[in-house]
């Protein structure tokens, strides 16, 4: 019987998440037949945005994301949490999601490999110290800018994520879609050709995998991140890992279309992956 996964889950942890336990969402997923979580709460460590980005929420309130005692408090949920639903589920596995910023790999690698994470997801979340995430920030970045010099600054950072391997996913591919076709209209949506092909090559060759992020259809948008046509070219390039994840930041949103995120892996001859330590150790 397949598995309903979800790869992508922001729990209290993340600033602009809802401010719900671990355990919220592990009676949610139980309710809404998701079998396995991986959370992911934000870190971002670009110094330029440390006012808007260096915060993580702990017992209700705001607190520093370079204090790593943070990061102690999580897996300490996560233990509770394996213990609590180990004869009932889900299986709960402990993430990241790491905004990529150049000339910050050093400090990202000292982060994540100083604890225990079973899966660690690279997004490209920031252009040019603008989050191309936030609509108050696209609102001021899409319009100075063409849509060709947003996808090669968004290309070539993603190029530079992968080069790094610090990453064993990369997350919601197309990003710049979520707001970008606002400014720039459906050409925003082919506008990956002939970029993105070189990278997809490159994760192959690393064993870097790839999310279906399903998000997108909760913000009004007709395809996942990456869309399918872009899913098919990772395939043919050689990209066998694939996750799935709603991006909840809410426990109402957690397995929100991964079930369909599923059917089109298995309609494409591919299938999703299970991550522990580190390492794929599973697919469903």
């Amino acid at each position: 019987m397949k598995k309903n996964l979800d790869y992508h889950v922001h729990p209290g942890f993340s600033i602009d998440a809802e401010p719900c336990s671990i355990d919220e969402y592990c009676r949610q997923a139980l309710a809404a037949g998701v079998d396995e979580i991986c959370f992911t709460p934000h870190l971002e460590v670009d110094p330029v945005r440390r006012h808007r980005d260096w915060f993580v929420r702990m017992n209700g309130e705001r607190h520093p994301m370079n204090d790593l005692r943070w990061l102690n408090r999580y897996f300490a949920e996560i233990d509770r949490a394996r213990y609590r639903y180990a004869s009932t589920g889900p299986v709960i596995k402990a993430g990241l999601e790491v905004g990529f910023d150049r000339g910050l790999e050093r400090t990202i690698e000292n982060i994540t490999t100083a604890f225990p994470f079973d899966f660690v997801l690279g997004s490209v979340h920031c252009l040019e110290h603008h989050a191309i995430s936030s609509w108050e920030e696209s609102r001021a970045y899409f319009p100075t800018r063409t849509l060709a010099q947003v996808t090669r600054e968004y290309f070539t950072t993603l190029d530079e994520a992968v080069q790094s391997r610090l990453f064993d996913c990369i997350g919601h591919l197309d990003l710049y879609c979520r707001y970008g076709h606002r400014f720039f209209g459906p050409a925003v949506f082919s506008a990956y050709r002939g970029q993105v092909e070189p990278i997809f090559k490159q994760m192959a060759l690393c064993g870097t995998g790839l999310e279906i992020n399903t998000s997108s259809l909760r913000r009004g948008l007709q395809d996942f991140h990456p869309a399918r046509e872009i899913l098919i070219l990772a395939r043919d390039q050689g990209i066998r890992t694939f996750t799935v994840g709603s991006d909840a930041h809410r426990p109402a949103d957690l397995g929100d279309h991964t079930v369909a995120a599923l059917d089109l892996l298995h309609n494409l001859h591919l299938q999703a992956a299970i991550f522990s330590a580190r390492r794929p150790v599973a697919a469903v």
